[in-house]
């Protein structure tokens, strides 16, 4: 059970620098009264802020700060759990969220939403809802139970229940059977490596037991093959050596002396070509001129006739000679193109030389890598036996790993049956189920106590049916503002005893915030009064209300809020 000691807050929404305090625990019953905008409902807010890090009320964080001091608002509560002593210290600006228990302050994690888990689920176990609906019934920021989606009020009875332990281990199971996942992967990955090598081992094997006498008799027989290829080479090339020895050096020589020979008579012709231009133009001159135009005297027609007579003579010896080099022109021409035919006959043999050397050196190599595809063969077959012993290896190993897959698998499905056990539609339904009458008993008793005669049910889905007095069947929005008030309070008194009951949530605190202001009518307030007063010893009330007059004299203490100078202040007297 918690049991709320103290709470008190400085620079928090409305309230200065100085510290404001309130017992928890001193008083069965507390009014609380002042003017709208007081700060009565500061106590929810702070005792909100202090155990969740939000207010009560739709407030961001920032504005949870004192506008006017803007800095160093700080919130405390001490509260008691069976033995240990707790005190939660937080503040903004600067940030600050401590835990202490017994005077120590725990381990801060590195993160905050780390550490406030801790708070929530390991000490008081609740979370903002589920502490709203057990401990705060209030008309502001406030959810009723009717009002929650499905999802949360299984959240909001789990913690009743104390079950939502049944979905900590769901999420355990789960992921631990992600890891399985992982390791089933991881395995499968194996035992299909493992197949794969067995697979390249048989085959392995099999290339080794089928190598025998034939398939080495097809290498010596292309080694054969390759030999006397190479002899047939030989002889060609011999007797190509043959013909360039005996040829090359007679045919190269010739050649030469007829090249000599063709620029020779080029060059003779070109002579006589020059000497009878230089004729021509001599006899042109003594055609042309009858007077030299150098000495300036008369040239003889004897002189003239002589002259030309040479030059003619001349000209037809030197067409001649230009005849007779033109015809020994041919017949070199005819010798150097049959020589050059042989010439070439000479290197053709010279390219089959090397073009034989390069193929039997080629087929010299490809006889030593035959040469080693035989010494290779023969070998292997010594690898047989060690080939067999690691195939057998291989397959220990396989059933190694198929037996691991085997256990990883039955720790799988057997973590399956337990997650759906931990289920929603599992164990807690079961539980749930057999909560469920005496939720719905507890409701009615307290609906009857408020004078609103009407049957409720829950069932397994949190579905609600209210019958009326004549069995028609309504849901809650069906009724007014008031009677929806009535099933609101009927259903945290419910749930307060439950928690008692299971001893998992139960606390001594229970705050109404502005109820009796709200919609219930003169009946409903005297009827929710008599509840209080019903209540066991350990619960400490507290009642919020901005009309104190209606219900003063009702409780054991009563504290005042006023705002002097803009500041909240609070003000405690005995009723």
């Amino acid at each position: 059970m918690i049991v709320f000691k103290t709470l008190r807050w400085k620079n928090f929404l409305s309230t200065g620098n100085n510290w404001t305090t309130i017992d928890l625990y001193k008083h069965r019953s507390t009014l609380v009264v002042g003017h709208n905008g007081s700060g009565k409902s500061t106590i929810l807010d702070a005792l909100s802020f202090a155990l969740f890090g939000r207010g009560h009320r739709n407030i961001s964080k920032t504005q949870l700060v004192n506008s006017i001091n803007g800095k160093n608002s700080l919130v405390e509560v001490e509260f008691d759990i069976g033995r240990s002593a707790f005190k939660v210290i937080r503040g903004i600006k600067p940030n600050v969220f401590e835990i202490w228990q017994d005077g120590t302050m725990m381990n801060q994690s590195s993160h905050a939403k780390e550490y406030q888990k801790v708070l929530e689920q390991n000490i008081i176990k609740l979370n903002h809802k589920s502490f709203h609906q057990i401990v705060v019934l209030g008309s502001s920021s406030f959810i009723p139970f009717m009002q929650l989606q499905a999802s949360h009020r299984r959240d909001v009875i789990e913690d009743l229940l104390d079950i939502n332990i049944f979905s900590k281990m769901n999420g355990i199971i789960k992921e631990k059977n992600s890891g399985l996942k992982e390791r089933l992967k991881d395995t499968q990955y194996s035992l299909d490596l493992l197949k794969n090598k067995i697979e390249g081992q048989k085959k392995y094997i099999r290339d080794i037991t089928q190598i025998n006498d034939d398939e080495v008799k097809v290498k010596r027989d292309q080694i054969d093959e390759c030999n006397t290829e190479i002899s047939e080479l030989t002889a060609k090339t011999e007797k190509a050596t043959t013909h360039i020895t005996k040829h090359k050096e007679n045919v190269e020589k010739l050649y030469s002396e007829l090249h000599n020979k063709r620029d020779k008579l080029g060059q003779y012709k070109h002579e006589f070509s020059t000497q009878i231009k230089r004729v021509v133009k001599d006899a042109k001159f003594y055609e042309d001129n009858t007077h030299c135009p150098t000495c300036d005297q008369d040239i003889l027609e004897e002189t003239r006739t002589t002259k030309l007579k040479e030059s003619t003579d001349k000209a037809k010896e030197l067409q001649d000679a230009i005849s007779k080099v033109e015809k020994e022109a041919t017949a070199n021409t005819e010798q150097l193109d049959t020589i050059e035919k042989d010439l070439e006959e000479v290197r053709a043999y010279e390219t089959c030389v090397v073009s034989h050397a390069n193929t039997i050196k080629r087929l010299h190599k490809q006889i030593d890598s035959i040469n080693k595809d035989i010494e290779r063969l023969s070998a292997r077959e010594g690898d047989l036996g060690q080939a067999n012993t690691d195939l057998n290896d291989m397959r220990e190993r396989t059933e190694v790993v198929v037996d691991e897959r085997g256990v990883i698998n039955e720790e799988y499905a057997y973590n399956n049956v337990m997650a759906e056990m931990l289920k929603d539609t599992g164990i807690k339904t079961k539980v749930i189920k057999q909560y469920l009458p005496v939720i719905n008993k507890l409701v009615n008793q307290y609906l009857q106590t408020l004078d609103f005669f009407v049957h409720f049910n829950l069932d397994e889905n949190f579905a609600e049916t209210i019958r009326s007095r004549h069995r028609d069947a309504f849901s809650y929005d069906s009724f007014s503002e008031g009677e929806k008030q009535r099933i609101d309070l009927a259903l945290l008194f419910a749930w307060r005893m439950i928690a008692k009951m299971k001893n998992s949530v139960a606390t001594n605190l229970l705050v109404l915030d502005e109820t009796f202001d709200s919609s219930l009518d003169h009946d409903g307030v005297e009827n929710l009064m008599k509840i209080l007063n019903t209540l066991d010893g350990d619960t400490n009330v507290f009642v919020i209300s901005h009309k104190g007059e209606i219900l003063e004299g009702r409780f054991e203490n009563r504290l005042e809020f006023k705002k002097p100078k803009n500041f909240s202040e609070i003000s405690e007297m005995g009723l």
